[in-house]
């Protein structure tokens, strides 16, 4: 694919490059796929604004009428999150969105690709995707393009409903950095611990762009994958949100639900079973995580720390 990936920016985005600031990217399944509405265009308004707030530019990606969109304004995060039968767009469905002229949410591999276009670093999630439960064959393109993209990831880790243990072992194998942020372990999304270790901790932001740009500078093009803790007052119990998901899991296999339908159904159940707590959950992570990007771009930005493959 060219390095001239089509895009279309933002007033504002387009603004912020010039002058060299800070700019964070987000992904927009969350919004179109995600969560229910009206939550999901005020979680998207609230994760601009953390952005904004911590002296960065926020610039949510999606596909819009054919046009790959980098940065939206308040039109298109409403019909992002109120419009019925939107795409849910990973790196295989660009071409078919475009030449259909289709609109949608960017995954967080379509999102990734996108930043590393535009030559944005930073880039703010609430999960990666990974290695499903089950026989293993079902594996997100998420870890493929992490693999492949020279850009910072701000996550809680990875989705929770995920076989966390394949999906490290994944990101190891791929040579993806797991950097732990004031922590030892990766992330269970809901929950603080999961009993995994990350390959690297880091105590400040600036820390995690020191790293980034060291990795980098050895021509080494993969992102760096940050594990941001959920926050303490509404982190979960591992073993109680584990139940809730088992019982999902149990409940999709036995609706033959599969494929992209998987994840939002799973979300969904969970947040019914917990009685809220995990959408509660959900909403707090994204927040923290929107902060922990904005200021890690402003550090890249301050210590010069933008590199150029």
């Amino acid at each position: 694919m060219s390095n001239k990936l089509a895009i279309q920016y933002s007033t504002d985005v387009r603004a912020a490059q010039a002058a060299k600031q800070a700019v964070v990217a987000l992904e927009s399944t969350v919004i179109s796929h995600g969560l229910p509405y009206p939550q999901n265009l005020e979680l998207a308004q609230d994760m601009e604004a953390v952005i904004r707030d911590a002296g960065a530019v926020p610039a949510t990606s999606a596909v819009i009428d054919g046009k790959l969109r980098l940065g939206l304004n308040a039109d298109e995060l409403e019909r992002l999150a109120s419009e019925k039968d939107l795409r849910k767009i990973s790196v295989r469905d660009f071409g078919a969105a475009v030449a259909q002229r289709a609109s949608g949410g960017t995954t967080v591999a379509g999102t990734l690709i996108m930043a590393e276009r535009a030559g944005v670093q930073v880039f703010a999630t609430g999960g990666i995707g990974g290695v499903h439960q089950g026989s293993g064959k079902d594996i997100s393109t998420d870890l493929l393009q992490l693999s492949r993209s020279p850009v910072i990831v701000v996550c809680a880790g990875a989705k929770a409903i995920l076989d966390l243990p394949a999906t490290i072992e994944y990101l190891e194998t791929m040579g993806v950095p797991v950097v732990g942020f004031q922590t030892d372990e990766f992330p269970a999304f809901y929950s603080r611990e999961s009993g995994l270790s990350v390959s690297a901790r880091a105590e400040k932001p600036e820390e995690i762009a020191h790293i980034a740009k060291s990795q980098w500078s050895l021509g080494i093009h993969s992102a760096i994958l940050v594990g941001n803790p959920p926050p303490a007052e509404v982190a979960l119990p591992a073993e109680e949100i584990n139940t809730h998901i088992e019982m999902a899991l149990k409940e999709a296999e036995e609706q033959g639900i599969h494929g992209q339908a998987v994840t939002p159904f799973l979300l969904a159940r969970v947040s019914e079973l917990s009685d809220g707590e995990s959408l509660k959950t959900n909403l707090a992570l994204l927040k923290n995580n929107a902060s922990l990007a904005a200021k890690t771009a402003v550090a890249m930005q301050a210590s010069g720390n933008q590199v150029h493959l």
